[in-house]
């Protein structure tokens, strides 16, 4: 389970990644919104979503989560078991609930810019969040 969540990972930063960026060029372009740009969104929130549920069946399985049942001091006194049980976790769901809102809030709107500004906005803070929270001195050794 450890292994496809880091692997699916992978899949799941690529997609967000190109769906900002295809967010902010048709914002700053002045593209009209497309079935295309459409489908890239619902993309990234397939694959964020189905990402968190690995994520999930992974993190109580983990060690962490039974060394913070075990001794919830201890991790949060250590830096790298606090991220992996607490901070990672934590970050993660708070970025799926942004692209969740994002996709809700961008079906509400006419606009193409509005669209394109919607998913720049909250799919690029669920971006940062993941980035700012990857445990990558797991994925680098």
């Amino acid at each position: 389970m450890k292994t496809l969540h880091s692997y699916w990972a992978y899949i799941v930063l690529a997609v967000l990644v190109f769906t900002v960026i295809n967010a902010i060029i048709g914002l700053t372009q002045k593209k009209e919104f497309t079935h295309k740009d459409f489908r890239l969104g619902l993309f990234a929130l397939i694959t964020a979503h189905i990402q968190l549920l690995i994520g999930l069946g992974w993190y109580f399985m983990s060690p962490w989560y039974k060394a913070l049942k075990a001794n919830g001091s201890e991790v949060m006194g250590e830096p790298a078991a606090r991220l992996l049980a607490i901070e990672h976790p934590i970050m993660m769901i708070v970025a799926i609930v942004l692209i969740t809102i994002g996709w809700s809030k961008h079906k509400k709107v006419v606009k193409s810019e509005s669209k394109f500004k919607t998913f720049a906005i909250f799919y690029g803070l669920a971006l940062l969040l993941i980035l700012a929270r990857i445990p990558w001195n797991n994925w680098f050794n």
